[in-house]
């Protein structure tokens, strides 16, 4: 029986499964690209934004599962300046982005282990780019870990930017920064 997947809009009641969710994906679903150690340095940028739940603009992808609602997948999108990370990252920028020239931000995707490969990355794209592009904007970016590349280069991202910053580890944390056009061209 095919899973058939809901969406909504997170809720402050929802922040500890979400943080549940998060743990879970960059534990297991790092490791198949990332050392033991590195994975601790990329946890310097990852986690919850405060900001993309009171924007209203973070998705939860949820499923039934033996009669439970079951949490499966989260992201959502920025109209804030920072590209990347948790509250906890340093360097942020939440000032507001302005649509006519700035681009808006995809952000905090994270599918549960146990549910890769099934649409939902892909179902959180839509929802993120669709709800940008409402908001008026012409173009989103993104900053990508090595995992995420695939997924974002499959969607038509394009890679701008990469670079490295060092942990507190000493590992390296690799950013790839990749933007796609939102303006869609109608065929007459």
């Amino acid at each position: 029986m095919k899973n058939i997947f809901t969406h909504r809009i997170a809720q402050e009641i929802d922040k500890e499964n979400i943080i549940e969710l998060m743990a879970a994906s960059i534990e297991i679903n790092m490791s198949a690209f990332l050392s033991s150690s590195e994975i601790v340095a990329a946890k310097e940028t990852m986690g919850v934004d405060q900001s993309l739940i009171s924007d209203k603009s973070y998705f939860l992808v949820e499923t039934e599962l033996n009669n439970k609602t079951v949490l499966v997948g989260c992201g959502g999108w920025g109209k804030r300046r920072t590209l990347y990370g948790g509250d906890h990252t340093l360097g942020r920028d939440d000032s507001l982005s302005d649509p006519k020239t700035d681009p808006a931000r995809i952000r905090a995707m994270y599918t549960h282990p146990d549910w890769g490969r099934k649409g939902i990355g892909t179902l959180l794209l839509e929802l993120g780019e669709a709800a940008a592009r409402d908001a008026g904007f012409k173009t989103i970016e993104l900053g990508s870990t090595v995992p995420g590349e695939p997924l974002y280069l499959a969607r038509g991202y394009r890679e701008i930017e990469r670079y490295t910053t060092i942990a507190a580890n000493g590992e390296k944390n690799v950013v790839i920064k990749m933007i796609k056009d939102l303006v869609q061209t109608d065929l007459i």
